[in-house]
């Protein structure tokens, strides 16, 4: 199983922090993954004041630079709202400049400001991701390409420019909780990217299966079909140790995205619960985050990477003693027990 972190690349919620500064610290955290033996990190895409991962393949570049095995990916690249000829574009350079590491996860992203700052239209919002998934899978596969569809010019024999160093740039699919995406992933035998952030993990085991059986129709063989996936998490040397560190970041953010989203305030006995053996949440110390994360394998039939998101108003210092924690601990378990 491939352990890796997925970043938001948040604003500091401490001002006295520079936004050059949080990059910098961003970059460190990336370069320590890498060289505590982590298998990826993933960087986000929003177009918020709250983060700047906005152009995440520049950072991965910026990283490719400072990194020697890890993989630099997506998490996610907002396809609906991108062109996909530069997308392939921007990622084949960084497949370039890392010599073969990079990786994208396709998906719709959470947030919708994209669309009124690339002028869409949010009644396009299903028909512009499939068209748009469709064409970037074409150019990841074809050199040259003859393409016709609603959203963007038409594509005569136009080859497109620079390829990649790996023969086939991993496109992934990220998901939240639809059986059409699902669906969908398994039909065009894409690894799949589940997002996990609240609720209980093992519910999505039977959109899992709708996933492994449209794979398995479609032709694909069973080792094609890759699940990751994608929760909040945190480690310190103790739980209470962690929880005191994650949650008040963590119910500050969530409670303002909630308010835009009619939902209520986060509360410390709904943390506790998601936090528990069974919930989405993973916040502890390293044993028994690593017995949490292979017994959510084997709640889904088993995964192939699992990603930290620990984007919490957490001080940078401490953000580097969970990677730490994460690369020289967790993992050691996680291959030992599996």
């Amino acid at each position: 199983m491939e352990i890796g972190i997925d970043s938001f690349a948040a604003t500091p919620m401490d001002s006295s922090i520079s936004q050059a500064k949080a990059m910098a610290q961003l970059l460190e955290r990336i370069e320590l993954a890498d060289q505590v033996g982590l298998d990826v990190f993933g960087l986000g895409e929003h177009y918020r004041k709250e983060f700047l991962d906005s152009a995440s393949y520049m950072i991965l570049a910026a990283a490719a630079s400072r990194t020697k095995r890890i993989i630099l990916t997506s998490a996610v690249t907002v396809l609906s709202a991108a062109d996909p000829v530069r997308v392939f574009q921007n990622f084949s350079t960084l497949d370039l400049i890392s010599n073969g590491r990079a990786e994208i996860v396709a998906g719709r992203g959470s947030f919708i400001e994209s669309f009124t700052l690339f002028g869409l239209n949010l009644n396009d919002y299903d028909a512009l991701f499939l068209e748009k998934l469709d064409l970037l899978i074409k150019i990841r596969d074809n050199e040259f390409i003859t393409w016709s569809g609603k959203f963007r010019p038409a594509l005569n024999n136009q080859p497109i420019y620079p390829r990649p160093v790996q023969k086939s740039l991993p496109i992934w699919l990220g998901v939240g909780g639809t059986p059409e995406s699902f669906n969908r992933a398994g039909e065009l035998g894409l690894p799949l990217m589940v997002a996990v952030i609240g609720g209980e993990t093992h519910r999505f085991k039977p959109l899992i299966d709708i996933y492994k059986r449209a794979g398995e129709k479609a032709g694909h063989k069973p080792e094609k079909l890759k699940v990751g996936l994608h929760s909040l998490g945190y480690v310190a040397d103790t739980k209470s140790e962690a929880i005191d560190d994650y949650y008040p970041g963590y119910a500050e953010m969530f409670t303002r995205i909630g308010k835009e989203r009619g939902f209520p305030p986060v509360s410390r006995p709904r943390f506790d619960a998601q936090n528990g053996p069974i919930g989405a949440i993973l916040v502890g110390e390293p044993t028994e985050i690593a017995e949490k994360i292979l017994r959510h394998s084997q709640a889904l039939g088993g995964i192939s990477r699992f990603t930290f998101q620990m984007d919490a108003g957490i001080p940078h210092p401490k953000l580097l003693k969970a990677i730490e924690l994460i690369g020289t601990k967790i993992a050691p378990i996680i291959n030992e027990l599996k």
